[in-house]
């Protein structure tokens, strides 16, 4: 009976094993995708997201957020609200600068994906996935973790150049 059982469990896990398998290999999505749009677009917004959160977010430098947003912005944060302008936005990240503990963003990596947005065969915009940790630090001492979250973006071609038009913000965790 003992070895039946064993046999059964060692056949079900197999089985489950294999679909497992399956479902991860089937729903696991490439960055950059196959076609050559899409891994273009994928290097750009890969870009896009190092200048908005290396520059803009982590040296303060709002002149390169104003480049990168939309006049039509709006960012939901699961803790911090909705800010609905680009003004808005651009202060609350000037603000973050004067802390004394200033807070650093980092991109988890291979977090990134990158959806391609059509009308009619016509590439207007795509959707950045990922996720990131945040840091702060005080003066000179070592930067600790203070948050993971993941976040969502809208980018949209406007006049031939990528704005980021809508961010969630969203998943928040301690460490």
């Amino acid at each position: 009976m003992k070895k039946n059982f064993s046999l059964i469990l060692a056949a079900m896990m197999t089985i489950l094993g294999s679909c497992n398998a399956q479902i991860s290999t089937s729903s696991h999505k490439k960055p950059g995708g196959d076609s050559p749009e899409q891994k273009e677009v994928f290097e750009i917004l890969r870009r896009q997201d190092s200048l908005l959160f290396k520059l803009g977010f982590n040296h303060c430098d709002t002149a390169q957020l104003r480049l990168l947003t939309s006049d039509d912005f709006e960012f939901y944060h699961d803790q911090g609200g909705l800010t609905t302008s680009k003004e808005a936005f651009i202060r609350s990240i000037a603000g973050l600068c004067n802390l004394d503990d200033k807070p650093t963003r980092e991109l988890v990596e291979n977090s990134l994906e990158v959806f391609l947005l059509k009308n009619n065969g016509t590439l207007y915009g795509a959707i950045q996935h990922g996720e990131h940790l945040f840091y702060g630090q005080k003066g000179e001492q070592p930067k600790y973790l203070t948050s993971s979250a993941k976040f969502t973006h809208v980018w949209i071609l406007e006049e031939g150049a990528w704005k980021l038009k809508r961010v969630l913000s969203y998943d928040h965790q301690a460490p």
